[in-house]
């Protein structure tokens, strides 16, 4: 559990100590990950910036996601943690509203790719 914190820990000053200007390099397509989006329906429970008609208020606001520094106020925000998350949130947190969408590693990695390009101004 200990080593588990420290590397949590670690992992969040990199975060914060790297700056928020540069997105991470994520190993997917941003264009395929936007499109993927589309196409799940993510823009039901999500505001999505970039996305037409994204604008659910079940989730988060998902326009700056790229500079926040945790996923779901529980993961530091790193590429492997979101790309975890996207393929099975309720893993993570059994209590979270996000349903498993059943994405294959390729659909995380894209739609990760497209979510941390997402640096706007928070709401």
């Amino acid at each position: 559990m200990a080593e588990r914190l420290a590397t949590l820990t670690l992992a969040t000053m990199a975060i914060l100590l790297a700056g928020c200007d540069d997105p991470p390099v994520i190993s997917g397509d941003p264009k395929r990950g936007r499109s993927e989006i589309h196409a799940l329906g993510c823009g039901a429970c999500h505001e999505i910036a970039g996305i037409r008609g994204a604008l659910g208020r079940v989730g988060p606001p998902l326009l700056a996601v790229g500079r926040q520094a945790y996923i779901a106020g529980i993961l530091p925000n790193t590429p492997d943690n979101l790309v975890a998350w996207l393929q099975n949130p309720p893993a993570i947190d059994p209590e979270t509203a996000m349903p498993d969408l059943g994405l294959t590693v390729g659909q995380a990695q894209d739609i990760a790719a497209y979510l941390h390009t997402l640096r706007g101004s928070w709401p």
